[in-house]
């Protein structure tokens, strides 16, 4: 059988340079390339800290916006380490950040918040001290 590995979090945005813009200021991503898709479409790609979050423009759809208060299928929300919880909550906030939920422990060692970033696109926050 083979081999798998994480390799990257997909996302969509009507202004993808805005949305990595987020990624940059409030997570200290760096961005890796811009690059035109062809018909005014924009792919930026960035690193966080290893990880790689590859945001493009979607296609226009002229259907009602969905309704994000409950998560629906596909990705319900991605994870982001820290290795100070109560800081980066406070300094995130302190940005404007805002958050679906304060900081809770989950189990022994593990804390999470959760937060949203554009595109109502939900971030778990998380420090794990074992």
């Amino acid at each position: 059988m083979p081999n798998y590995w994480y390799d990257h979090v997909h996302l969509t945005s009507p202004d993808p340079v805005k949305t990595a813009e987020f990624y940059e200021k409030i997570f200290n991503a760096k961005k890796i390339s811009v690059g035109e898709l062809g018909g005014g479409r924009i792919s930026v790609l960035l690193d966080l800290n290893g990880s790689r979050l590859l945001i493009k423009s979607g296609s226009v759809k002229t259907e009602t916006a969905p309704d994000f208060s409950e998560p629906a299928h596909g990705l319900e929300h991605f994870g982001i380490i820290t290795d100070n919880l109560e800081t980066a909550v406070a300094e995130l906030k302190a940005k404007g950040v805002q958050f679906k939920e304060e900081i809770r422990e989950t189990r022994p060692g593990v804390k999470i918040s959760f937060l949203w970033a554009p595109e109502n696109v939900l971030i778990e926050l998380l420090e794990r001290s074992s």
